[in-house]
């Protein structure tokens, strides 16, 4: 018996920590926060019955380990979670006649800020608690955070980088393409504050709500969390929603936060209840994981019971094949739903589904319907062997140790009307006047079926003129926009094609590493194509798939015949980096991306490489004396680490503006 405990807790333990890079450090979900929340309190409770606690479980452990992309740097004072709870009872009870704070414990994205002599110095992700990641460039694109405050001593607190609903559904309500839209406000937050450009963090509009004051140099708040919280509010920061409670009154403050919930327009997944006395709190010290003065609140998840009518299955541009759960409406939150995404097979086949099963349903966060349990588990819902748009052959495929299902049929409606979508975007052909819907009219009247296709439109004119929604300016408007497309660039055409795991950042660096060479670019090998710095083997695998599939081959050689692609050049007397090998890492500020750099630095005749050699000319970092592992390596090996603006001096280079 002890044996089966012992192996269920290394199960745990290895699901859990999986579970938790796969949420935090590669913004995707293997299983839903309520399966997460089941297994952490199993693991939890057998640690406790059998006194076996592993070196890397998950009650001892906090978080993900900071990605490579990014500087690291080691926190003063480590980030611990909090112990959790669902009862309210347990909450009022916790107080022990002690007053508290209670606010919102925010879904978003912990960030350390220090502020020296009024100053925003340093911001840094909470990362694995002890470690995280440098991204003050991006917290200064900030919407609502102060680079400069009143108080000119030391100051560290800590916030919630978050971005709301109406900016989440704003953005994804841009994004034409259904599946490039984001999952939710966390993932997308996440991404925005933790990547390289901080322009793109400027257009996200992320926010960020200070929730602790970690130290304030000389400062006296008399032993008052409340007090801390008001010096914050005073120095211009926004501070998260709270409310000073006691045994009396807490529990009509919780009904008064679960009221607002339904329309609070910040991500929430709870609350968080603190100490007033900060010496009381700091007295009850710490376990391995929780400090004792804070517990945090989980909404017990209001559960209704249904029946599973069916499961719809919905294609997308790449393939992929999505289950979409349809159940009898229940009422949830406030609201009447029927539809529940079940994400991917994985997470379909733990819930042994059959049509008519018993299930319940909640909303997780209060918010996004989804399955919590399958009282019946018949197991008897057959994943559909053929595409329910073409009929064409569906094939599971595993990534990342996550099953999904995919339609083969490379000439599926669903896929060439999204590959239609992409290929037209801005960031591709960029032609207007063709969304999604009049797309699908030209498909079907014959009019498109290849990319090609759209470039001799004009022998159409006549039909499309009396098309619903179209006349002779509006025909005469799209084939203007289509002339102008056909002068394009070779990373445009690239990333329009649509091959997998090919984004706009990676197509820019094939083309670049290539010379702007499409017969380069479409001869090239899988080792080749792999070796190049921000390739590797993945998409190495998906780009010469799809170039050496002859039917794309001979559509291709069709659309190049309509294109006309500008080559960029680069002036002799300017490439005055001719043989020289450079590496840059951390955030820039006189270009939007490491990418912009890079490529000028490669117009002028020079390399850039990911890592640093005894041939490297220079390290190009703007935190010069960071301890990162490439300011290490240089140091070791006599490299110089050069600021962004001591490198475009010492080589004459004119500041970027953009």
């Amino acid at each position: 018996m002890e044996c089966e405990k012992t192996e269920r807790i290394k199960y745990l333990v290895e699901t859990l920590n999986r579970a938790a890079k796969a949420y935090y450090a590669e913004d995707r979900e293997i299983m839903s926060n309520r399966e997460y929340d089941a297994l952490y309190d199993e693991l939890q409770a057998l640690e406790k019955e059998t006194g076996l606690v592993l070196t890397d479980s998950p009650t001892v452990n906090v978080g993900y380990e900071a990605v490579e992309e990014l500087p690291k740097e080691r926190h003063e004072v480590p980030m611990l979670s909090l112990g959790k709870t669902k009862s309210r009872e347990e909450l009022r009870d916790w107080l022990q006649g002690h007053p508290a704070i209670l606010s919102w414990k925010l879904d978003g994205l912990t960030i350390v800020l220090t502020y020296n002599d009024g100053k925003l110095a340093k911001a840094v992700t909470r990362g694995n608690g002890e470690i995280g990641e440098v991204v003050t460039g991006n917290a200064r694109m900030f919407k609502n955070l102060p680079l400069s405050i009143a108080f000119r001593g030391r100051l560290v607190l800590r916030g919630e980088a978050v971005i709301r609903y109406s900016d989440f559904e704003r953005i994804n309500g841009e994004i034409q393409d259904a599946e490039a839209k984001y999952k939710n406000p966390r993932n997308l937050c996440s991404g925005s504050v933790r990547q390289l450009n901080n322009e793109v963090t400027a257009r996200r509009n992320v926010q960020l709500y200070a929730f602790t004051l970690v130290s304030a140099e000389g400062m006296d708040f008399h032993n008052s969390r409340e007090e801390e919280f008001r010096f914050l509010a005073e120095q211009g920061f926004q501070v998260v929603e709270h409310y000073r409670v006691t045994e009396e009154d807490i529990l009509d403050r919780v009904a008064f936060f679960e009221k607002k919930i339904g329309t609070y327009d910040i991500p929430s997944d709870g609350l968080v209840l603190t100490y007033e006395d900060i010496a009381y709190g700091q007295s009850l010290g710490r376990t391995a994981k929780f400090p004792r003065h804070s517990i945090a609140f989980k909404w017990a998840d209001e559960l209704r019971e249904t029946v599973l009518k069916e499961v719809e299955w919905s294609a997308s541009r790449t393939g992929l094949i999505n289950p979409v759960a349809i159940f009898e409406p229940v009422e949830l939150e406030g609201t009447t739903v029927s539809r529940a995404s079940v994400h991917n097979i994985s997470i379909l086949r733990s819930l042994r589904l059959g049509i008519g099963d018993r299930i319940t349903v909640y909303k997780a966060n209060m918010i996004i319907p989804q399955i919590a349990e399958n009282l019946t588990g018949s197991d008897t819902l057959e994943i559909p062997e053929t595409c329910p748009v073409c009929g064409g052959r569906t094939q599971i495929r595993q990534v990342n140790e996550v099953q999904t299902l995919y339609c083969v049929n490379e000439a599926c409606p669903a896929k060439q009307i999204k590959a239609f979508t992409l290929f037209v975007s801005r960031d591709a052909l960029n032609i207007d006047g063709l969304s999604e819907a009049t797309l699908e009219k030209l498909v079907d009247r014959g009019f498109i079926q290849e990319y090609a296709d759209l470039f001799r439109l004009s022998r159409y004119r006549e039909q499309i003129e009396e098309m619903d929604g179209f006349g002779e300016k509006s025909c005469r408007n799209l084939l203007e926009s289509i002339e102008r497309a056909r002068e394009t660039t070779l990373p445009r055409l690239i990333y329009g094609l649509g091959i997998e795991n090919i984004g706009v950042a990676n197509a820019k660096v094939l083309c670049r590493h290539f010379d702007f060479s499409m017969e380069k670019l479409r001869t090239a090998d899988e080792e080749t194509l792999s070796a190049v710095d921000g390739v590797g083997e993945v998409i190495a695998a998906a780009f010469t798939a799809y170039m050496r599939d002859e039917e794309n081959q001979r559509k291709l050689d069709h659309l190049l015949e309509e294109l006309h692609i500008e080559i960029p050049q680069a002036e002799e007397e300017n490439r005055t980096l001719q043989g020289m090998s450079f590496v840059v890492t951390g955030s820039l500020n006189h270009f939007a991306s490491r990418n912009d750099l890079k490529e000028l630095i490669e117009q002028r005749g020079g390399k850039v490489t990911g890592t640093v050699t005894g041939k490297t000319v220079c390290l190009i970092n703007n935190d010069s004396t960071s301890s990162s592992t490439k300011n290490r390596k240089a140091r070791e090996l006599g490299v110089p680490v050069l600021t962004e603006d001591a490198f475009l001096e010492q080589y004459d280079i004119p500041v970027q503006t953009g």
